[in-house]
């Protein structure tokens, strides 16, 4: 089945050019001009992966983003007019997995896409059906975390940072080293992106989040998966 993406935009000739282009790739494209629309569509529709931009008719990129996240984990990127890390960071913050700046080649939007959704599930991980570390499980083919039994709500970039750190366990990684193996190689964001990930994480899944027990930092290198 083709993956369906929900893409919202309010410049037409932009969300116009945008969809042929998806869906000359072999997406199934729905298309939302505004916030209330966009979350209808995300009720209705159950996407693969979001393409959102920040400015919004009704309800801006930021409330819908972080309403569908209330509700889900499907992968998003956000597109910004403008070139400032306050909106890139903000927009992690809310729970994006990537972003790009307008104007972008459309091109490397399909590569993204494609990165995400290839991600989903890190080869590491291939061949087990259930990683068990403590109080924390997850189980690879339900794409579900717990801690304790509770389920616990991540963003498809946390989800795939978790199962590549616990696949890994003991295994030090620089924060260049995550970007590339959980973002790709084309992604053009910086390594802060790997520390608002780790910490959403932390504040996820470790009893105290100000001195984790799971995720480890490895001062002057990186992070790292408790090996015990």
């Amino acid at each position: 089945m083709n993956k369906k993406i929900l893409l919202v935009e309010d410049e037409k000739t932009l969300s116009k050019a945008l969809k042929f282009n998806l869906e000359k790739e072999g997406f199934c494209v729905e298309v939302a001009f505004d916030g209330e629309e966009a979350l209808s569509a995300m009720s209705r529709e159950e996407p693969d992966l979001v393409i959102l931009d920040l400015m919004l008719p009704k309800i801006d990129g930021y409330e819908v983003c972080r309403s569908i996240r209330r509700d889900s984990d499907v992968p998003i990127i956000m597109l910004t007019a403008r070139d400032e890390d306050i909106d890139k960071i903000l927009g992690l913050e809310l729970g994006a997995d990537d972003y790009m700046t307008k104007p972008f080649n459309a091109r490397e939007l399909l590569a993204r896409i494609k990165a995400i959704l290839r991600r989903t599930v890190p080869q590491t991980a291939a061949g087990k059906k259930i990683i068990k570390i403590g109080d924390l499980q997850i189980d690879i083919i339900k794409h579900k975390v717990t801690i304790k039994g509770r389920e616990v709500a991540l963003t498809s970039k946390e989800y795939t940072l978790l199962l590549f750190l616990a696949s890994n366990r003991g295994k030090v990684y620089s924060r260049e080293q995550l970007l590339e193996e959980i973002w790709g190689e084309d992604y053009s964001g910086d390594v802060r992106t790997v520390d608002v990930h780790v910490r959403h994480l932390r504040e996820k899944i470790e009893e105290f989040p100000a001195d984790p027990g799971l995720i480890l930092t490895v001062w002057g290198t990186g992070y790292k998966f408790r090996e015990d």
